[in-house]
C-alpha cells in the first residue's frame, strides 16, 4: 500500500478511532486533538477517503457517536501503515516533545535551523515553540539558554533533566505497546514502529537494554510486600533505563545524603540495592549509591496495596493526623460525616505517605485524568485544594497530586450499600486512586453489581475470566476473547448506560445464568467458613492478649521523655515483655528525632516502634505526675504532654497484630471522645472503650 502522507492531526483522528472499541462523539474528538467541532467535521472528510483505500468507513449513529467498521483484518493493515507513517506534520504537542528530548539529551547548544529542518517547519514556529518548553522546563527548575549564533541548551541538575524525560516518555508512552514491547509479543511491529513520538522517545534507551532491566525488576519484584501497578512498573523500567544510559554518557546524580541515611533501613531500599547489585553485574559497570536513593522512591511510590504496618512506620502517625484533618475540613466543607470512615482514612495515609516523599523531592508524576476530574468535580476540586493549603502549610500540592486526593474523596462520598448480583472486573493500570473510583462509581451506577475486583493488564494472563460476569477495563485489551467494555476511569453518563445495557442483557440471556456462580459458592461454603473462622480465632486472640495487656502505669519524678521511656521499658522488661531494653529505647528516640510524636491540642503522645527483641504486641499508658515537653507532629512544635502512649510490635508481628495496632493508631486521633477517654488516664474507662470498637472493628472486618 505504500507509505501514507497525512496531516499530524488525521493521524491523532485514526489511532484515537481506532483504540475505541465503541461510539466515540465528534465533542471528545475535539476534546482529545483541543480543536473545534468543527475543525473535527473538516479533517473526517479526509479521514474518510482514506479509510477507503483500505476497505474501511466511517459509522455514523445519530446521536450516539462515529466508528470505524469494516474487517479486523484491514484495520489491523491500517495501524500498521499508521506505524510507518511520514510526519509531514507533528502535532504541536509531539514537536514540543521531540524538541524538549533532543534539547534534554545534548550537552551542546543545538541551532534553531537544525531542529526547524529537521521538523520541516520555520526557524519562527521553532522559536514559538521554545517559548512554551522554557516555561514547562521551570516546573522541573531547568533553564532554557537561547543566544543569537550560539543556539539552545538546556542548564540545570541532572535530576532534574531525568525528571523531565521521564514526565515526557511517561506522557507519551501507550502503556499497551510498552508492555507489549517488553513481553516482545508485538509481532513484527517493533521494527515498525520507529516513527511513532512514543518510540522515537524510547530511541532515549537502546532497546535490548529495557529487556535486561524488565528482566531485573521482575526478578525481583515478587521481593515486594505488595504490587507494582502497571504505571509504576513502567514508570522504574523506565527510569532505570535513562539512568544506565545517562550514566555510561558520565552524568552523574546526586541525592540528599541525609535523606538517603533515613530510607537505608527500609524494605524498598533493600530491594533497589539488590536490583543495582543485578544490573551493574548486567551491564559491566559501577552504579552510585545515589541511585538506590532514587530508586526506593519509585518503589515508595508505586505502592497499590495498602501496608497494614503504615501506622507502626517511621512518620505515619503524623501524616495520619494530616489526613484525619483534612477528612475534617472536607466533611464541614459538605455537611458530609467522613469523620468516622476509616477506610478513608487508612486510604488517604497510604496514599499520601509515597506522595509527601515525592513532594518534598520534586519528583513530578503526571495524572491523566486531571481534565475530566476538574471537569466533573469542579467543587470538590477547589474544596481539596483550599483544604491541602490549610493543613500541609510546609508541602506545595500541585494540580496532578489534588486529582488524586479527589478520586479518594469522591470514592468515599459515592460510596453506598446495596444488594446486588452481578460480579465484575476492572482492569486498570492507573494505580489505587483510579481504579477505586471506578470501582465506587460501578458500585454506585449499577445496583446489581456485588462484587467489583481489580486487577492489572499483567495479571489477566493468569486469571479464570470465567468468574466475572462483567469485564470493563480503562485501556484497550487487544488479544481478549471476553467480552468486555472499554470506559474512562470516571466512568462517563454514555459508558453508564452501555453498562446498564449490558446487565439488562445478561439478565435476559443468562436469565438463571447467575446459578453456576451460585453453585461454586456452595462448594466453597465449608472452606469459606473455616477461613472466617480461623481468622476469627486470629484476630480474636492478638484482641484479648492486647486487652489483657493494656496498662496505665503511674510515673512520678520524671523530667523527660528520655527518662520515660526508660523507666516504661524497663518495667517491660520484667513482665518479660521485651528482652533488651536499651535497643528498644534506642529506637524509640531514632524515632522521635525523625519527628514529633506528641497528638496537636492533646496531653497525648504516641511512641512507637518494632524491633526484634520484643516478644508479643503491647499496647501501654503512662500517666505522669507532671507534664513533660515533646515535639508535636503539627510542624514539630513543641506540646506538654501528661500521658505518653506506647505502642510495641516484634519486628515479625502477623498481619493481624498490625492490623489492630494499625487500627488503635487512628482510633486515638479519631474524634474528641477518644482523645477524652485515652486523656482520662483510667485503666478501667480505656480498656472498655477499646474492647468495645475493636469489637465493632473485628465484625466489620469479617
Amino acid at each position: 500500500m505504500g507509505y501514507l502522507y497525512i496531516s499530524g492531526r488525521e493521524r491523532k483522528i485514526l489511532e484515537f478511532l481506532l483504540s475505541q472499541q465503541g461510539e466515540a462523539t465528534i465533542r471528545q474528538l475535539a476534546d482529545n486533538l483541543d480543536v473545534s467541532s468543527r475543525t473535527v467535521h473538516r479533517d473526517l472528510k479526509s479521514v474518510e477517503d482514506l479509510l477507503k483505500q483500505y476497505n474501511l468507513r466511517i459509522s455514523k449513529k445519530s446521536g450516539v457517536g462515529i466508528h470505524i467498521t469494516g474487517d479486523t483484518a484491514d484495520k489491523e493493515l491500517l495501524e500498521r501503515a499508521l506505524f510507518n507513517v511520514q510526519h509531514t506534520d507533528y502535532t504541536p504537542e509531539e514537536r514540543h516533545a521531540i524538541i524538549t528530548s533532543t534539547l534534554l539529551e545534548s550537552n551542546q547548544p543545538i541551532k534553531l535551523f537544525t531542529l526547524a529542518n529537521e521538523l520541516h517547519v520555520t526557524i519562527a514556529t521553532i522559536s514559538n515553540d521554545l517559548d512554551k518548553i522554557g516555561e514547562k522546563l521551570t516546573d522541573y527548575q531547568l533553564e532554557l539558554i537561547r543566544k543569537r549564533g550560539y543556539g539552545v541548551k538546556v542548564e540545570g541538575k541532572e535530576e532534574n533533566k531525568r525528571a523531565a524525560l521521564s514526565y515526557l516518555i511517561s506522557q507519551h508512552m501507550d502503556e499497551f505497546d510498552f508492555i507489549s514491547l517488553l513481553r516482545e509479543n508485538i509481532e513484527k511491529k517493533s521494527n515498525q514502529q520507529l516513527d511513532t513520538i512514543s518510540n522515537r522517545l524510547l530511541g532515549l534507551v537502546d532497546r535490548s537494554k529495557l529487556l535486561t532491566i524488565e528482566k531485573s525488576v521482575e526478578r525481583l519484584r515478587s521481593e515486594l510486600p505488595y504490587e507494582l501497578a502497571d504505571s509504576g512498573y513502567i514508570g522504574l523500567v523506565v527510569h532505570l533505563a535513562l539512568a544506565i544510559e545517562r550514566l555510561q554518557h558520565g552524568e552523574n546524580i546526586q541525592f540528599d545524603s541525609n535523606y538517603l541515611h533515613d530510607i537505608e533501613d527500609t524494605n524498598e531500599y533493600e530491594i533497589a540495592e539488590k536490583m543495582i547489585k543485578d544490573l551493574e553485574k548486567a551491564f559491566q559497570m559501577k552504579i552510585p549509591d545515589d541511585e538506590i536513593g532514587y530508586i526506593t522512591m519509585h518503589l515508595m511510590g508505586a505502592k497499590i496495596r495498602y501496608d497494614h504496618d503504615y501506622l507502626l512506620e517511621e512518620s505515619s502517625l503524623d501524616i495520619a493526623y494530616k489526613a484525619k484533618e483534612l477528612i475534617s475540613f472536607i466533611s464541614n466543607q459538605f455537611d458530609e460525616e467522613l469523620t468516622n470512615n476509616s477506610r478513608l482514612l487508612s486510604d488517604l495515609v497510604a496514599h499520601l505517605k509515597p506522595t509527601i516523599y515525592r513532594l518534598k523531592k520534586q519528583m513530578n508524576i503526571k495524572n491523566p485524568l486531571l481534565k475530566e476530574i476538574k471537569e466533573d468535580y469542579q467543587d470538590l476540586f477547589t474544596i481539596i485544594d483550599l483544604g491541602v493549603k490549610e493543613v500541609f502549610t510546609d508541602t506545595d500540592f500541585p494540580d496532578e497530586e489534588i486529582g488524586y486526593l479527589v478520586l479518594h474523596f469522591a470514592s468515599a462520598l459515592l460510596t453506598v450499600e446495596d444488594n446486588l448480583e452481578v460480579n465484575a472486573l476492572v482492569v486498570c493500570s492507573s494505580g489505587i486512586g483510579t481504579s477505586k473510583m471506578l470501582a465506587s462509581r460501578l458500585n454506585h451506577q449499577i445496583p446489581e453489581v456485588t462484587q467489583v475486583t481489580t486487577k492489572s493488564l499483567f495479571e489477566l494472563e493468569k486469571m479464570d475470566l470465567s468468574d466475572y460476569n462483567l469485564i470493563i477495563s480503562t485501556i484497550p485489551l487487544r488479544d481478549m476473547t471476553n467480552e468486555y467494555i472499554l470506559a474512562s476511569p470516571i466512568l462517563t453518563q454514555s459508558e453508564i448506560h452501555k453498562i446498564k445495557r449490558y446487565v439488562r442483557r445478561l439478565k435476559v440471556s443468562k436469565g438463571a445464568g447467575q446459578k453456576p456462580v451460585a453453585k461454586k459458592d456452595e462448594v466453597k461454603s465449608r472452606e469459606n467458613i473455616l477461613n472466617r473462622l480461623q481468622m476469627m480465632q486470629r484476630y480474636s486472640k492478638v484482641t484479648l492478649d492486647l486487652l489483657l495487656g493494656l496498662r496505665v502505669y503511674q510515673l512520678k519524678g520524671k523530667k523527660s521523655i528520655e527518662q520515660v521511656l526508660e523507666s516504661a521499658s524497663a518495667k517491660l522488661k520484667e513482665e518479660q515483655v521485651i528482652e533488651d531494653n536499651e535497643s528498644v529505647v534506642e529506637d524509640l528516640i531514632k524515632r522521635q528525632q525523625l519527628g514529633g510524636l506528641g497528638i496537636p491540642n492533646t496531653s497525648l503522645a504516641l511512641y512507637h516502634t518494632r524491633n526484634e527483641s520484643i516478644r508479643r504486641p503491647i499496647f501501654s499508658i503512662y500517666a505522669l505526675d507532671h507534664a513533660i515537653t515533646v515535639g508535636s507532629m503539627d510542624n514539630n512544635k513543641k506540646i506538654d504532654v501528661d500521658s505518653v502512649l506506647l505502642m510495641l510490635a516484634p519486628s515479625s508481628a502477623t498481619e493481624e497484630s498490625l492490623d489492630i495496632l494499625s487500627y488503635i493508631s487512628g482510633l486515638i486521633i479519631s474524634g474528641q471522645e477518644s482523645i477524652s477517654v485515652f486523656q482520662s488516664k483510667d485503666e478501667s474507662r480505656i480498656n472498655q472503650f477499646l474492647s468495645h470498637q475493636l469489637n465493632e472493628y473485628i465484625n466489620q472486618k469479617l
